[in-house]
């Protein structure tokens, strides 16, 4: 089925697609973030967690010798510290001779930590950002001690830096990041497959609903069938009240109808007889408006019935109805010597309507032609989309073009000499307009008069 820019945004099931595929986008995004900043958190506390440890180490082991010089009495236990530009360094500065070369790790090789101005308070440590070897950005802790001196009577002051490469801690949170927002990528995908099925599985009976409303309307079936979950099955049995409650307003409306025709044809038949025996302008006034409240009679009768049968779920076959037509047609026209044929038509082709309707409208369509032919009519049927096509064609004399409008009026007839009412054209229009149709004459292929009826139609199985 093709979609329309507003289609999707009618799609009730685009819409329950699109929700969730926002939710799910919206929360991953939300957890993506708060876990990458929860883990940098944790490595920036393991980072400068292990800085203090290095840092407490260096503490413990710087002594001063007899130069008055700081020194290590024992090497620190990361051997990093003895690689060249391994990224983690430690430096001494002698804070009361700022002068004097500081006392570094072997991992600084020829360089030198430039700190802050800063002087920590005792047991205060500070944390900077500042430039390294090689250009790295390092993450530094600092504390300032005081040792005694042994040739001086004042204790000496030092300051004792830890220092590491902020990459040792920018890797690995990268390496965090990309492995998660690929693991939530995946979770997303998967998530919104199983919501596309759940929204495909969730609406599938909405599909069954339409199909057995489609079996409805073509006359397949008289209600809605089969199984339906809890949620939909009250408006299933609803609806199939409302149609069984239908069929019983058409019945009951057939029922009047008929009542009525008896009701008014008796009192007619007694007025007619009591004119018959008469023959004078009295008799014969009487004798026409009784011919024409029959012909009314009839007329309205019969499009109540129609406007009653013109239920969802009726239909009635084609192929039966024209060939028990023809029959008759041969009987009542049996002393013609007329051809009657129908041209081929499918065996499953079906009028969506009530059988009735369709056998008043043939029957006027092929007696009319049966009337005016000359020895040949032809009927023929098909299926054009969803419309029923039905065209009677007769080797008559036609009808002039100016004057096929005029005969479809009720009560107009083409030519006095042929009996008539000169309602059965008005008739079949008006069965058709209200099944949402129509009727046109046009010239016959035969030289007669073509008669085309359009009415709702289907292609159905054979009851």
């Amino acid at each position: 089925m093709t979609m329309t820019p507003a289609a999707p945004r009618k799609s009730l099931r685009w819409r329950l697609l699109a929700g969730t595929l926002l939710w799910i986008a919206a929360t991953l995004l939300i957890a993506g973030w708060g876990l990458g900043n929860l883990f940098q958190q944790h490595i920036e506390s393991q980072f400068h967690a292990e800085l203090k440890t290095h840092l407490d180490q260096l503490a413990a082991q710087i002594t001063i010798n007899g130069k008055n010089r700081p020194e290590l009495a024992q090497p620190l236990s990361d051997p990093r510290f003895n690689r060249p530009y391994a990224g983690i360094y430690w430096q001494i500065d002698d804070l009361d001779n700022p002068a004097a070369d500081p006392l570094r790790s072997r991992s600084l090789w020829d360089a030198r930590l430039t700190v802050p101005g800063d002087r920590p308070g005792d047991g205060e440590i500070h944390r900077h950002r500042v430039a390294g070897p090689e250009g790295a950005t390092l993450g530094m802790i600092e504390r300032s001690i005081h040792l005694a001196s042994p040739t001086e009577d004042r204790p000496r002051s030092f300051r004792l830096i830890v220092a590491a490469d902020e990459r040792l801690m920018d890797e690995p949170a990268g390496q965090f990041n990309r492995a998660l927002w690929l693991a939530l990528a995946v979770l997303g995908s998967g998530l919104l497959i199983a919501a596309a099925i759940l929204v495909v599985v969730g609406l599938a009976p909405l599909d069954t609903l339409r199909v057995a409303l489609g079996k409805v309307r073509n006359g397949d079936s008289q209600r809605l069938d089969g199984a339906f979950p809890a949620e939909i099955t009250p408006l299933v049995e609803e609806f199939n009240s409302v149609l069984a409650q239908n069929a019983d307003v058409i019945a009951r409306a057939r029922t009047h109808a008929g009542n009525l025709a008896h009701a008014l044809k008796t009192p007619l038949s007694i007025l007619s007889n009591a004119a018959h025996p008469r023959d004078d302008e009295f008799a014969r006034l009487v004798a026409d408006q009784v011919d024409t409240a029959r012909r009314q009679i009839d007329y309205h009768l019969t499009r109540a019935q129609v406007a009653a049968s013109h239920a969802p779920g009726t239909r009635c076959l084609v192929a039966p109805v024209i060939d028990g037509l023809l029959r008759a047609m041969r009987n009542i026209h049996a002393e013609r010597p007329l051809d009657l044929k129908v041209r081929a038509m499918p065996d499953t082709l079906a009028f969506r309507g009530d059988t009735q309707d369709l056998q008043e409208m043939f029957g006027n369509l092929i007696d009319n032609a049966c009337k005016w032919a000359a020895q040949r009519v032809e009927v023929h049927a098909c299926l054009e989309g969803n419309r029923l096509v039905v065209t009677v064609d007769d080797d008559g004399r036609g009808i002039d073009a100016e004057q096929r409008d005029t005969v479809i009026r009720r009560g107009v007839r083409a030519d006095e000499s042929v009996p008539g009412s000169g309602l059965g054209l008005s008739i079949v229009d008006e069965l058709a307009q209200l099944y949402e149709g129509g009727l046109t004459l046009s010239a016959s292929p035969l030289g007669g008069l073509r008669t085309m009826l359009d009415l709702p139609g289907i292609s159905a199985k054979t009851p």
